[in-house]
């Protein structure tokens, strides 16, 4: 009777093992909602916990979380000519730099910007610029991961960000957040 508990032990403890050795190692997209536009254009995920809030003003569609609050995702889409294709308004490093330059750190602002890595990437019949920078206040650094492509005579540009602190536990999943902006239509 004993022996056999012992071997009803063993297996349950194996088992156990293989389900949170699957666990640790499942994708982590189970931490991810999903977003859709109201006009059913395009979507992306974002991760569990974060609220939508509005902006006057500003970005189309803005994300943050509920406990860190200064960990936000935004989306800008700005209208270009409907016949530009992203390769024409300059290499992933053009881009990037313009980018820094009018968005990220106007003149005045007192940021020291650095573009880490600018790279080409082609998804779903659309070309991708995904884009790392370090963003360095008086008080404070953080980082930044954006995505940006051109559909249909728009230009939309998807961003990730948080402080260099939560920066090791945020990466994989701002990965996963930007690359994960599609088009439904």
């Amino acid at each position: 009777m004993i022996k056999n508990l012992r071997s009803i032990s063993r297996a349950f403890l194996g088992i156990l093992l293989i389900f949170t050795l699957v666990a640790c190692g499942s994708n982590l997209s189970a931490g991810l909602n999903s977003f859709q536009s109201p006009d059913g254009r395009y979507g992306f995920l974002y991760p569990t916990g974060w609220t939508r809030v509005e902006v006057n003003g500003g970005p189309q569609v803005v994300f943050h979380d509920l406990i860190n609050s200064d960990e936000t995702l935004s989306l800008v889409i700005s209208k270009v000519d409907s016949n530009v294709d992203l390769e024409e308004l300059g290499s992933p490093d053009a881009v990037g730099e313009r980018l820094m330059n009018a968005v990220i750190t106007p003149e005045g602002t007192g940021r020291e910007v650095e573009l880490v890595e600018a790279k080409e990437r082609d998804q779903s019949n659309h070309t991708f610029y995904d884009l790392e920078y370090s963003v360095r206040f008086q008080d404070r650094s953080r980082h930044e991961l954006a995505t940006v492509v051109v559909d249909n005579g728009y230009l939309y540009t998807l961003a990730a960000s948080t402080n260099d602190i939560r920066w090791p536990k945020m990466e994989k999943i701002f990965e996963i957040v930007i690359t994960s902006l599609t088009f439904l239509t």
